[in-house]
């Protein structure tokens, strides 16, 4: 059975689409009015294997807070609906990933419990048209509606694009590594009972 969810949220500053598929084969359609966050979230999509669709109509005339963070709260709430129960996957994922200077580490925990640890050191005010406090932004908006733990930590790295394109990357090879199935793993992995 697929694990998937789609989901629309319209506000006053955005409007968005969003479908993701878990178990896909890294495919997306990506439109968010954003050249260098579209080039992200692609990269989030292939490198997890995720099947991604996201459209968004924001107010960019405004500026892009609203169109990332809102779109961060779209992803988070369609990664839960469609982790679901959470009964087999392995809960946890962790990645070092490498991109030329830089290392960036990520870990996270489908707990249930939202919290955000974020250490990325950005010296550019944008890469691309994307303002560089923004990557802080959308991925706190993710974890709080994906009710995750999520860890950043950048081990190396002096370029602003590779440490983005590092944290997207490895954010992907986690979320794909904690939601896999195991089949030693007959209910959900925790001494609670629940997730």
């Amino acid at each position: 059975m697929e694990r998937s969810a789609s989901i629309k949220r319209d506000t006053k500053e955005t409007k968005i689409s969003l479908s993701l598929n878990l178990d896909g084969s890294g495919k997306s359609d990506i439109h968010t009015g954003i050249g260098f966050f579209d080039h992200m979230l692609d990269g989030f999509a292939r490198h997890g294997f995720f099947d991604l669709s996201v459209h968004v109509d924001g107010d960019l005339n405004v500026d892009t807070h609203h169109t990332i963070e809102d779109t961060g709260i779209v992803l988070g709430k369609a990664i839960k609906e469609a982790v679901g129960d959470k009964k087999g996957i392995v809960r946890y994922g962790f990645q070092i990933l490498p991109m030329d200077e830089t290392l960036v580490l990520c870990a996270l925990d489908l707990s249930g419990r939202p919290y955000f640890v974020y250490d990325l050191k950005l010296d550019r005010e944008k890469v691309g048209d994307l303002e560089t406090e923004m990557i802080r932004e959308f991925f706190y908006a993710v974890s709080y509606a994906a009710e995750m733990n999520l860890h950043f930590k950048q081990l190396e790295g002096s370029n602003n694009h590779h440490i983005i394109e590092g944290a997207f990357k490895a954010f992907a090879k986690s979320l794909d590594a904690a939601t896999r199935f195991d089949p030693r793993i007959t209910d959900v992995l925790s001494t609670k009972g629940s997730l």
